[in-house]
């Protein structure tokens, strides 16, 4: 019955959607994006998963294989899928979706799906598996429902747990390893990855996972200078490499330290407010999901451009310009978030909820 509603909501989301431009953020608002996640964390297909098969015994449909996050096409966007409706859920508690989110929250997050899904992940050939960008949306998770003063909530992060650590452990076994950096603009990003790994583990005062996080970004990006910015995007980014890098910078060095480590890493900044030195993706398909990644990225672009801002000085003059594009990129970015292509509807609602409601900033 809740998958049948899921459908309904997103059929009528891609009927009716309009664009979304201003950078205020209500309820109203938030149903969107919530009812794109509805409509997929129980949609098993099209389903496109990274699986190892160790003999034919693994040749399992998505739902037995991993059955708490088998939708929205892939294991992270579900995942992701999930924060969403938490992020909202807790957000607006007393909005239309949230008791469907809290339904679909419950319904999956059970201590049966999450063991399965602990012996998924610790199966043989899998140690790469999700690694980094869905672990780190998992322990982004973990942290909203830490966070959400909730019964349920309570219950839920309980029951998530034994995923979390199991996510954590393998964090602390590769990040040691990785030798070089992964400077690319999508899934294997290293900047990101170590961005969202920080955060949940501050919250979660796991100060181990804070230590290698901090030492690993300290070992590759602090004696960067002169990204080239203006060799991006590549035709397929959601994340900025160059803008990642700044993002996770921010989160590990003082202000003053960070406004000196920035005038080397990002000399073109403009001081007088001006925004002609990155423009806002034009994807030409939004059909095809490789293009639509673009979508993505004026999402991405946008947070971390205000991530950025967050972490200089009061009273920088990179700030204005900063903020100015960021502004450009919120604008395209969530005008793109209509649900009418599930290659996109899949996922950028958590990217503009990631963004809406200030997730990554201080």
């Amino acid at each position: 019955m809740m998958r049948r509603f899921a459908i309904l909501l997103f059929t009528l989301l891609a009927a009716t959607a309009l664009p979304l431009y201003a950078a205020e953020f209500d309820a109203t608002a938030a149903e969107r994006f919530a009812n794109l996640a509805l409509a997929c964390v129980h949609k098993e297909y099209p389903n496109h998963i990274s699986h190892t098969l160790n003999s034919e015994k693994d040749a399992l449909p998505p739902h037995e294989l991993t059955p708490a996050f088998y939708g929205c096409l892939d294991w992270h966007s579900c995942v992701h899928g999930h924060w969403l409706l938490a992020r909202l859920a807790r957000t607006f508690p007393d909005a239309p979706f949230a008791k469907p989110a809290r339904e679909a929250l419950k319904e999956d997050i059970t201590p049966e799906h999450i063991a399965q899904e602990v012996a998924y992940i610790r199966g043989e050939g899998r140690a790469s598996f999700e690694r980094p960008y869905g672990l780190a949306w998992l322990l982004q998770l973990g942290q909203e429902l830490r966070e959400w003063d909730d019964p349920l909530a309570r219950q839920l992060s309980a029951n998530l747990a034994p995923l979390e650590a199991a996510a954590r452990d393998r964090l602390r076994t590769w990040l040691p390893k990785l030798s070089h950096p992964v400077r690319i603009g999508e899934h294997d990003q290293t900047a990101f990855g170590l961005g969202l790994i920080l955060d949940a583990a501050r919250g979660a005062k796991d100060q181990d996972l804070v230590n290698i996080a901090t030492a690993k970004a300290r070992e590759f990006y602090l004696g960067d200078k002169n990204c080239p910015l203006s060799y991006e995007p590549s035709g397929e980014d959601f994340l900025s490499p160059c803008l990642g890098e700044a993002d996770v910078m921010r989160r590990i060095l003082p202000p003053v330290d960070y406004a000196a480590w920035l005038g080397g890493f990002l000399p073109q900044l403009p001081i007088d407010g001006s925004t002609n030195w990155l423009q806002p993706a034009v994807v030409t398909d939004p059909s095809d999901p490789k293009l639509a990644h673009l979508d993505g990225l004026n999402l991405s672009r946008a947070w971390m451009l205000e991530g950025i801002a967050s972490g200089l000085p009061a009273g920088d003059p990179r700030i204005a310009s900063l903020t100015a594009v960021a502004r450009a990129h919120r604008d395209a970015g969530l005008a793109s978030v209509t649900g009418a292509h599930y290659e996109g509807g899949h996922w950028l609602g958590s990217f503009a909820v990631y963004l809406t409601t200030g997730r990554g900033l201080k």
